[in-house]
């Protein structure tokens, strides 16, 4: 039998996600979209491989693929909790039973009579009889349950195989009482995701900052922040001493500019090439040990073909450290660089 997985991506990228398989397993099909932006696909090489090749070389649009190890008929009824405890009973976890680990379930569709956490609770006692240690926000193997009204998809797997530790890379952080714009939640997972270091005390640029949610996580972290845009910040940061609001374009700032930073962000809303020429003239100011992290807005219309084109235009003139559509990215994707 081939191997199959769940693949998941935004609801928008589905088809790119796809590809990304196939740009690794040229006999990859899919099965069928379980709903937009989570699909089912038969492979054409072992799992194994395609999780080797994308823990050295990540993908882009695809956020969150599990392995299916067994399927069984669903009815959405509390009976269906005992048959997921039997069928888990029936085969053992593929990764050592010592790691800890986690079960992570997606209810798709309406009319549960269970909860997700009805299904970890039961699942996870299955791992916990063989010995494992149950650790759900850093588990190092993964229970990762799909369940749609009239099937269930189980699979086990590595936490690192999965491309994100949280179930279908849905990554949520807790709104602040002190939080300035959602695009916060975009720089906490790029940080989190990209694994990029924060220097204490450095000091941070921040091109079209307005109105301000990044250069607020800046500050949390310590670092002093340059603040680049003509409209006005927050008041609680226009009033922080820390924070020097340059009101200009960044277009009008950089050619003027001769400090360095040890961080530089970009969360412009522009043309994607256009951002990514902006970031390459302010890499300039980019000290050597520092990292840069940009968004890349993306046309609703050839939006692989023009993420592939940018990152071939960064790889050019700098290192990439990653490239992803996080959760919380919509029609864009993160980058982070540095220097060659």
């Amino acid at each position: 039998m081939p191997d199959e997985v769940i693949l998941t991506s935004s609801p928008d990228a589905g088809p790119i996600a796809l590809d990304e398989i196939r740009a690794v397993d040229k006999a990859a099909r899919l099965r069928r979209w379980l709903e937009p932006g989570i699909g089912w696909a038969e492979l054409g090489i072992p799992w194994e491989t395609l999780a080797a090749r994308w823990r050295a070389q990540p993908p882009v649009f695809c956020r969150h693929i599990c392995p299916v190890h067994v399927r069984l008929p669903l009815q959405q009824t509390p009976d269906d909790l005992d048959k997921l405890v039997e069928l888990c009973w029936q085969f053992s976890p593929g990764p050592d039973a010592s790691y800890p680990f986690s079960v992570q379930t997606r209810l798709i569709g309406g009319g549960w009579s269970y909860t997700r956490f009805d299904v970890n609770t039961r699942l996870a006692h299955v791992w916990l009889e063989h010995g494992g240690t149950l650790d759900v926000r850093h588990p190092e193997a993964v229970l990762s349950v799909v369940l749609t009204p009239t099937e269930g998809y189980l699979g086990w797997s590595r936490a690192a195989d999965n491309l994100s530790d949280w179930a279908g890379g849905v990554r949520r952080f807790k709104w602040e009482a002190d939080q300035i714009s959602r695009a916060e939640f975009k720089l906490l997972e790029a940080l989190e995701v990209f694994k990029l270091p924060m220097p204490a005390g450095g000091l941070a640029l921040d091109l079209g900052a307005a109105p301000g949610g990044w250069t607020r996580i800046m500050r949390r972290h310590g670092l002093r922040v340059t603040a680049v845009d003509p409209a006005e910040l927050d008041p609680r940061l226009a009033a922080d001493p820390l924070v020097h609001h340059i009101r200009q374009t960044a277009q009008q700032y950089l050619p003027k500019l001769k400090e360095t930073f040890d961080v530089i962000l970009n969360d412009m809303r522009m043309d994607a090439h256009a951002s990514a020429r902006v970031m390459l003239a302010a890499l300039k100011h980019l000290r050597d040990d520092g990292w840069a992290l940009l968004t890349l807005k993306l046309p609703e219309r050839k939006a692989g073909d023009v993420a592939a084109s940018v990152l071939a235009m960064l790889r050019a003139d700098c290192r990439v450290l990653g490239a992803r559509q996080l959760f919380h990215n919509r029609s864009e994707i993160t980058v982070a660089i540095t220097h060659h």
